[in-house]
This record gives structure tokens, sequence and C-alpha cells, in this order.
């Protein structure tokens, strides 16, 4: 079925809101998948905070070099793409546990922001922690030289109350 020019404008426009929204996307191909499978991994990458569609490559080419991508060579053949809305990490984690336990799809590619990344660079994030655990391996990156400098500024007083109880303590044994 041929698009038409109206639908084709409205498609790429559509593409391009995707785009700008999300933080990231990857391109798997979806040759053997059947619709079963489609959605299940649709509902799974919503619950990461994403979404996934089906795109035509030609409409999404444009669409990328709308928003200053030139590098556009992931969309060959057919395309499922899944944008990342929230946390893109989230999605490459669930797209890759996906296509592990599964070899009916296989990952061509993905974006983040405007730079492309293979399909082992999309695995490397989703090998990345989930954002809460990165913000507090930060903040205790932030916190641990706070904590030491404190740490050793009580460090003399702690000493000194130490000794002073000791010697208390045995003026009082030695008093009884």
């Amino acid at each position: 079925m041929a698009f038409s020019k109206e639908h084709k404008t409205k498609l790429i426009a559509q593409y391009t809101e995707w785009v700008k929204q999300s933080q990231g996307m990857v391109a798997l191909s979806y040759n053997k998948m059947s619709m079963k499978e489609i959605d299940t991994l649709r509902s799974k990458v919503r619950d990461a905070g994403g979404e996934l569609h089906v795109v035509k490559n030609t409409l999404m080419k444009l669409a990328l070099e709308e928003m200053g991508v030139s590098k556009t060579d992931v969309f060959e053949g057919v395309s499922l793409v899944g944008f990342a809305f929230h946390d893109a990490p989230a999605l490459a984690k669930v797209i890759n546990d996906s296509t592990a336990k599964s070899e009916v799809f296989a990952v061509k590619g993905g974006y983040l922001g405007n730079e492309m990344l293979n399909a082992s660079q999309v695995k490397a994030l989703a090998d990345l922690p989930p954002l809460p655990v990165m913000r507090a391996i930060l903040l205790g990156t932030i916190l641990a030289p706070a904590t030491k400098l404190v740490r050793t500024i009580a460090e003399p007083a702690r000493g000194l109350a130490a000794v002073i109880k000791a010697y208390s303590d045995t003026g009082a044994a030695a008093a009884a």
C-alpha cells in the first residue's frame, strides 16, 4: 500500500517528535517476530518508561536527518525502534534481556542523544546500573571526602575523651 505525501509528512513529523522527546533509541530487526512477541516486548518497554514502534526506514532516516543526525545506517531491512523517554539504560536493559532470551530478533544499534551506538555499545548501556543506584553511587563518592574529614577532625577529641574516661575508671577502682 502506497502512502500519500500528506501521510508521509505526518509520519515524519511523528518520528521527529519521538526523537526530540527521547533520550535514546534502540533499533531492532523483527523478521521472525510474531505479533504476540512484539506486544509482550512493547509492554516491557512501556514499563521501563519508553515506547516501541514499527517504523518506515526511509521516513525515519528523513526524520533523523531533520534532527541533525547524519549516520542512519542502522535503518536497513525491517525496523522496530524503542524510544527511551525517561531512562535510556532501562530501555536498553529490557531489550537486551529480551534478545538474550530469544533469538527471534536482534539489536541493530541505536542512538544516545545524537551519537550512534552499535549493538555492543547498546549492550554496554544495558549493563549500567539503574538511575537510582547511579545517583546513590555518585552521592556516596561526593560525600566520602567530607565524612573522612569530619572523622579526622573529631579523632583527637575522641581519643582524649577515651583517655580521661579510662583514667577516671582506674581512679574510681583504686579509691574503692
